[in-house]
Formats: structure tokens, sequence, C-alpha cells
């Protein structure tokens, strides 16, 4: 039996900024939530740092994952990103694993999926709008494009389509920021760094460690690719203004925030100030994070952003953003308010409760189907202060909350806080029993599946979001009722820490049955309306 441990730090969502100071309180709750099946579907791969001894920054910040249904069978496949080593002639290729219902079968030769740099993360979208969704791979140099043939394999064609960026890759994006019905790429690049000109850097207690990108001051600009339709990208990156401002980016949002039907893009920037480039609608953007509130923290502090995800929660029609920083900061909630955005994290119980580690992935996902939020974070520390859980001295247990009506509280769950040095993590209904799972990469242990066991979850519905070529249909929003909230979702896989997750909308009902007045509004600006929907599982196709 777990314990929940409250930290309901507000009643309601227009409380005093002065909740951090309040009590804590402890439930006992009646199920587990997740158990480790890593082992059983034979995933349980680390992602490997070619750790020499040199802290080499790119192995303290790798890696990701991917899930996407390469060949259409209805299951999620497993595209896992791996890393390498910069001294040695270490052979570290990347992995595609087929779903088969109750294991994961490695394909990755015969689908001719496997890379060899060293990788970061990935990115899923159908660039080519054959229906087939194909993989962008971020890398410590030259980045990769694999293009899905729609028979189980893949051809590399990142020379032809000009989109090899080879700078230090971090999270990537696919979105159709010109709404002309093909995806546009976002590649997030944190560092100009190459292997040696690495610095040498000495931790708190005078030992050599990882640098922190404040010893580099050599932030790097972001690439923006814009698609020309022809199966071929054009680097639009100075045009669209990208070079007004250079950041350390890690973690990447394409979403609508100014409700204009235009995909903005949000980056979450390692100690420096976070940005949201909004989408001015002729291919050019710009940085409007300072000015709407979503720069700095509420006491003005740029925070070590890493990992970012992006939803309703509060569920009053607009996209919000919550993003995880360094142990001694707290996460950064901000409330999407129309013209600007509200630092509310101390309101909803998450600045304590999760400042005690260094996050990576995360996301707002509800895994107990109750129609309310709950928070995963995947942690592991930067520098080698020393572990008070393991003999890694990166190593640390990771972080889930529960959501409620008025915040979120900790959960205590042993699957969950397993302790390893996590990095990336994957959202998805893994075995499509309604409840969703996640996949936690590891560095250089064995990574998780965290299967979603828990027993008092109620009913959900589950929405197939696909587009005219019957692909995800990024971007499209989703609204509904269930009961007496405004659910507003939109379809996306690039959130969490340099990962791509399920692209299926899901909404937990708690005590109700059903979807009422369904609407999905779009890319282009065209609305359909599906009317009401049971529970369960359902495709809503683009006419």
């Amino acid at each position: 039996m777990n314990r929940l441990v409250g930290l309901l730090l507000c009643t309601c969502f227009s409380c005093s900024e002065s909740a951090d100071n309040a009590v804590h309180e402890v439930v006992e709750v009646s199920s587990n939530w997740f158990v480790d099946s890593s082992e059983e579907y034979g995933v349980s791969i680390p992602w490997i740092s070619g750790d020499s001894g040199s802290f080499y920054m790119p192995e303290i910040t790798g890696g990701g994952a991917a899930v996407f249904d390469y060949d259409k069978d209805g299951d999620l496949d497993l595209y896992i990103v791996q890393g390498g080593s910069f001294t040695d002639n270490l052979e570290t290729t990347n992995q595609l694993l087929r779903n088969d219902g109750d294991k994961f079968t490695d394909v990755s030769s015969e689908s001719n999926t496997s890379d060899n740099g060293y990788g970061m993360g990935v990115a899923t979208g159908d660039f080519d709008n054959d229906g087939f969704v194909d993989l962008y791979i971020s890398n410590v140099g030259e980045n990769v494009l694999l293009k899905n043939n729609g028979d189980g394999t893949f051809n590399d064609v990142t020379v032809d389509a000009g989109v090899g960026d080879d700078g230090w890759g971090a999270s990537a994006a696919f979105a159709d920021f010109d709404q002309d019905g093909d995806l546009d790429l976002y590649v997030i690049n944190y560092l100009v760094w190459s292997y040696g000109l690495e610095l040498t850097c000495y931790n708190e207690k005078g030992l050599q460690d990882y640098c922190s990108p404040t010893n580099y001051m050599a932030p790097a600009r972001d690439t923006l690719y814009r698609n020309n339709g022809d199966g071929t990208f054009t680097d639009v990156s100075e045009r669209a203004g990208l070079g007004s401002r250079f950041g350390t980016g890690l973690g990447v949002l394409c979403q609508d925030y100014s409700g204009d039907g235009l995909i903005d893009i949000f980056v979450a920037n390692d100690g420096m100030p976070d940005q949201l480039w909004l989408n001015k609608g002729d291919f050019t953007f710009v940085d409007v994070a300072p000015i709407r509130g979503c720069a700095l923290d509420d006491e003005g502090i740029a925070k070590a952003g890493m990992g970012v995800t992006t939803d309703d929660f509060d569920f009053d029609g607009d996209f919000d953003i919550i993003v995880c920083n360094l142990t001694g900061e707290s996460d950064s909630l901000y409330r999407n308010d129309g013209e600007f955005f509200t630092d509310v994290t101390a309101k909803h119980g998450i600045r304590t409760s999760t400042r005690h580690a260094t996050r990576f992935g995360l996301g707002l996902v509800d895994f107990d189907n109750d129609g309310f939020l709950d928070l995963f974070e995947a942690n592991g520390r930067v520098q080698q202060t020393g572990s008070q859980y393991s003999d890694d001295p990166f190593a640390e247990p990771n972080h889930l909350l529960k959501g409620h009506a008025h915040g979120w509280q900790v959960v205590l769950d042993d699957a969950v806080q397993q302790i390893a040095t996590s990095r990336g993590a994957v959202f998805a209904d893994f075995n499509n029993d309604g409840k969703m799972d996640i996949y936690v990469i590891n560095r250089d242990s064995p990574s998780q599946l965290l299967v979603n066991v828990h027993e008092d979850a109620n009913q959900y519905a589950q929405l197939t979001v696909s587009n005219k070529n019957g692909a995800p249909a990024l971007g499209a929003i989703v609204r509904c009722q269930v009961g007496d909230k405004q659910v507003t979702k939109s379809v996306q896989t690039a959130y969490s820490y340099l990962t791509a997750n399920d692209p299926r909308v899901h909404v937990g009902l708690g005590n109700e049955n059903k979807l009422k007045n369904v609407v999905v509004e779009w890319i282009g600006g065209t609305v359909t309306e599906f009317g009401d929907l049971e529970a369960g599982q359902h495709l809503l196709q683009q006419p």
C-alpha cells in the first residue's frame, strides 16, 4: 500500500502565494499506480553516455525516445536514441522496437533505422504527407531525417531534404507554422560546443565535474526549416527572426498560445530567460516571453529550464506551460491569462514538492482518469555532489504528483521511485488499455517501462485525430464538455525532454461516461463537429 503525501497548498485557484508554508497531509491510498515492466517487454535499454572520466558535457544531458505507429498496426512502437563515446570506438546505434502486444521486437537492422550518431532526442511527424510518420533525430553533430517508406523500412534523406544541422541538437518538433498543409521543423541547439574544446570545471567540493552552460557563454541559435512541399526544406532561421535572441535551449513546445490560430514556439533555456516565439503569420517570429511574463519566474530569475509540457490545467480554454528546473529551483507553472502569463507555481503545490531534485522529462497526464492532470518528472543530477540513494552520484528518485481541483499532491509509488539518473520521459498508452504509461530513459542504467496498473482508474476517452492523409493532425485542437468542465486538448507529440509522445488525445472522464459536443479545430481554421462520444477509443478524421 502506497502513501500519498499531500501538499495541497491552497483551496482555490486565486489563493495566496504564501502557500509555500502549508502543512503536509498524509493520506493512505489503496492501490499502486505503476509497475516496472521493462524486463518483461524487452525495453530495459540504457542510454549509453560513454562516460570517460573527462566530463564531456553531452555525457550528462541525454537521451530521448519516441513512440509512433510506424507500421500502422494500431499500437505504438518505440524508437530509442542512443549516445556513444567521444574517446573510445564504442559502437552504439539507435533502435526501433516493434510493439508486438506482449513484447517489443528489435527491427532496427531490417528497418534501416540504426543511426549511430551521438544521439540526444527525436521528433515525429509525417513531413511528406504520405500518411506514414517519419523520424528526425537530434545529435551532437549532424542530425538525421529518416523517411518512413510505408513498407517497414526507412531511408536516410537528410542530405536531399537539407536538414542536417550539425550543432549540438536537443529537442525538436514538427509543426505547420505557415498553415500550408505540410509540417515544418524546429530544432533546438544547446551550446556551441565540439569535442576537443571542452573546458575543465570543478564542483563546490573542488572536484572536477561537468560544466554549467554558463561556463561556456556560448548559447546557440536554434534552426527553423520551412517545408517546401517537395521533400526538401529551406533554413529560414535568420529570416524568421531567430537570430535576434540566442539561448541554451533544451525543451520545446509548439502550440497556439495567443489564440490566433497560428502555432507559436516556447523554448526552455538552461540558465537563460525562456523564449516564446510569437508567430506573426508571415513566417517571422518575435520573442514575447519578457513582455508576456514567461521568460523569468515570479522572482525575476532565469532558471535552468530543461523539460517542458503544456495543457489547459485550469479548464479556461487556453494552454498553460510548466517548465522543470535544477535542484534548489522550483518548477515554473505559467498560467495563460490571454495577453500574458502568470507564475502560479506556489499556489498549486509544486514549489516545495519538486525543488529537491534536478528534473528533466515531464508530463501533465491524467494517469488515474479522474479528470484532473497529474504530474510526472524524471530526475537526475548534473553534478556529482554525491547521492544519498545510490553509488551513482547523479541518481535520484523521480516525482509523481496527483492532480486535484486545487493543486497537486506527491504520490509515493515504488516503481516511480526506483533510483537512477533519469532524463527523457515518454508518455503513451503502450497496451491500449486506456491508462497512460511512461517510458523513462536512464543514463547508463536500465530504462523503465512504467505500466499503469491503477486499480481505481476511471473511464477514459482516447481520440485518434488524423489529417486527410491518415497521419496525426499535429496542431489540431479538440474542445469538448466533460461534466461541468470545458476540456481543451491539442494533438501534440513534442513535449517533455528530447522525446516524442503518444499523438492521441487522452481524456480522463472521472464520474462521467461521455464527451459532449466534441469539436476539432484543424490547422488552417476549418472546424468539424463530432457531437457526443461515448467512453472508449474513437477515430476523428479530417474531412
